[in-house]
């Protein structure tokens, strides 16, 4: 991981732009942050990753970048209900709403729902929504056809929105 980070470290904070833009604009959390906190998240238990390619490491990190910001919009959520915990955070520039952390929790959820059930298409949403990967660069990670992914990711956006509806 050591050795990999410095190679990567880049293209990391590109995946992690595109995810703050397209998941928070206005959002104050730095990329240069958000990736720093993902690394902390796959070096943490390196030896339980099975590393299988380029496009597996990067779809493994946007999944760390999704946790890192699932877990500051649950920090949110109890910061707001008046929590006794202090919530420590290695990072203190991220600043979302309380309606987006709802918003984010709620769509984490769900995709944790729908993992259960149909885990490739939950892989789906975490590769195209979190991560911006194409639909060529999710049919290479996943190891299908690209026509394969298109349905996936219909039905994915079905199941999410018809979940969410009912949730909020």
């Amino acid at each position: 991981m050591d050795d990999l980070f410095p190679l990567v470290y880049d293209e990391l904070k590109v995946l992690a732009h595109h995810r703050l833009n397209r998941e928070f604009s206005g959002n104050t959390l730095a990329t240069t942050g958000l990736v720093h906190e993902a690394y902390l998240k796959l070096v943490r238990k390196p030896e339980n990753v099975d590393w299988q390619s380029r496009s597996h490491f990067y779809a493994v990190a946007s999944r760390a970048m999704r946790q890192v910001l699932v877990n500051r919009a649950y920090a949110r959520k109890a910061q707001k209900r008046g929590s006794e915990y202090d919530h420590i955070v290695a990072d203190d520039s991220i600043a979302m709403t309380e309606e987006r952390a709802g918003e984010l929790i709620a769509l984490h959820e769900a995709l944790k729902t729908l993992r259960k059930s149909e885990p490739r298409v939950a892989d789906v949403v975490d590769l195209r929504y979190f991560g911006g990967f194409t639909v060529s660069e999710c049919a290479d990670i996943l190891k299908v056809s690209e026509s394969t992914v298109n349905r996936d990711w219909r039905l994915a956006r079905l199941w999410l929105y018809s979940w969410i509806s009912e949730e909020l």
